[in-house]
């Protein structure tokens, strides 16, 4: 400014004054980052602690997790214990079954049982020896491995089995048990008298005819109807009346007639109801013995006649 309007001044040098706000902007200016972003700043020891927090969250949240997976595998076990006890008895059983079948199938084909006897049961007129002799060459052969075929055939060739079992009796033992055929009646044969039983078999021939035993009269030979009529009828008769019986005669399956040793004579008939016309004749020779009547028909044995 010029005072008066004189001579001219000296220059004056102006100082501007900073105003509050350009103040305020120099110092937020002059500030840390940090400030001026408006963060406030850690001390040492309030960041330490913060990092101790952070590693003891992590910790409890791993420890919860870990109990959180045995939790679900205790459940698991829990839920799949009925089928793992299930698997672990199945397993356990078929693992004894397939070692207790090894150890049979092992003891049974070993040298152990080999076999080293032969017993013969049942027989009476065929030599035990003889038997034991046609299977000795089976001796050795372990009892399961016997061959049934080679014994079916060594014993066929004795033609008075009827039948036989046989039992393999460990260690080393084999039991034959043998039915032989029985001899109901006698045929007259080229050479003497053959003695058979009910299907025809010669159990024997003997010049003499065989006491005890009757003459089978059937005139269509051992495969007609006659014969198996009369042999089925001498089957089931019992010794005290065969004994007593010379001859027994068929044409047909029912006209069978016997002949008692005095002549008398018994008509039967047909096979059928023959253990109950069985019954009836021995009755009737007790009441009226063989010399006092000279027939007796029990072809009906509900109404015997006597004649």
């Amino acid at each position: 400014m010029l005072a008066g309007g004189g001579a001219s001044a000296s220059p004056v040098t102006v100082k501007p004054v900073p105003s509050p706000a350009s103040a305020d902007r120099t110092r937020d200016a002059s500030a840390p980052s940090s400030a001026r972003a408006g963060i406030k700043a850690e001390s040492p020891a309030e960041a330490s602690g913060g990092t101790a927090g952070a590693r003891a969250a992590r910790s409890v949240l791993r420890a919860a997790q870990r109990a959180r997976k045995r939790f679900e595998r205790a459940e698991v076990r829990r839920f799949t214990g009925r089928t793992r006890r299930r698997r672990t008895a199945w397993i356990l059983g078929v693992g004894s079954i397939v070692l207790a079948f090894g150890l049979i199938i092992g003891a049974a084909y070993s040298p152990l049982m080999a076999l080293r006897t032969i017993e013969v049961v049942g027989t009476s007129r065929i030599p035990a020896a003889d038997v034991s002799a046609a299977l000795a060459d089976q001796l050795g052969t372990p009892l399961p491995l016997i061959d049934s075929a080679v014994v079916k055939g060594e014993l066929s060739t004795f033609t008075l089995i009827q039948s036989y079992v046989t039992e393999s009796r460990p260690p080393g033992t084999l039991v034959v048990r043998i039915v032989e055929r029985v001899p109901v009646g006698v045929l007259t044969g080229p050479t003497g008298f053959d003695l058979v039983d009910a299907a025809g078999v010669v159990i024997e021939t003997t010049p003499e005819r065989a006491a005890g035993y009757p003459l089978i009269d059937a005139p269509d030979g051992i495969s007609s109807a006659g014969f198996k009529a009369a042999a089925a009828v001498l089957a089931v008769l019992p010794e005290s009346i065969r004994t007593q019986l010379d001859s027994v005669t068929a044409v047909t399956t029912d006209d069978v007639t016997l002949s008692l040793l005095g002549g008398e004579r018994v008509v039967w008939g047909s096979p059928e109801k023959s253990e109950y016309k069985a019954v009836v004749l021995a009755a009737l020779l007790v009441g009226h013995p063989a010399g006092t009547v000279n027939e007796y028909d029990v072809s009906s044995p509900d109404s015997a006649v006597l004649r």
